[in-house]
């Protein structure tokens, strides 16, 4: 992700790692590593202006709690535009999670899911 200002910077670093309890593995002088367990998330302080969406729609994050993680992305101030719910995905096997989506500070879209 890229940030047009210092203020994105600084709401989205807060956003991963207070609200959802992310932690910093590396921070150079124009951007950060967010470890979210089995992947990183990549946060750029050097972007000019208003950031435009790109070809991804969503990115997920597995978590062991999704009720309280959307809880606390609705404290902190953020939209949960889908609330907790079960689903089950056609898949082979059939795939059973809870999720909830919810807005980063950047616009971004973010599945929380927690398996069952």
């Amino acid at each position: 992700m890229k940030c047009g200002t210092t203020e994105d910077f600084e709401r989205a670093k807060a956003f991963y790692c207070n609200v959802l309890g992310l932690s910093v593995k590396r921070e150079w002088a124009e951007g950060i590593l967010i470890d979210a367990g089995s992947g990183l998330i990549e946060i750029f302080n050097n972007g000019k202006g208003e950031m435009k969406k790109g070809a991804v729609r969503h990115f997920a994050l597995k978590t062991d709690n999704v009720d309280v993680d959307a809880e606390k992305v609705k404290r902190a101030g953020y939209r949960v535009f889908i609330e907790p719910k079960n689903i089950v995905m056609d898949s082979i096997p059939p795939y059973s999670a809870r999720i909830a989506f919810c807005f980063g500070p950047l616009g971004e879209e973010i599945e929380l899911f927690q398996e069952l």
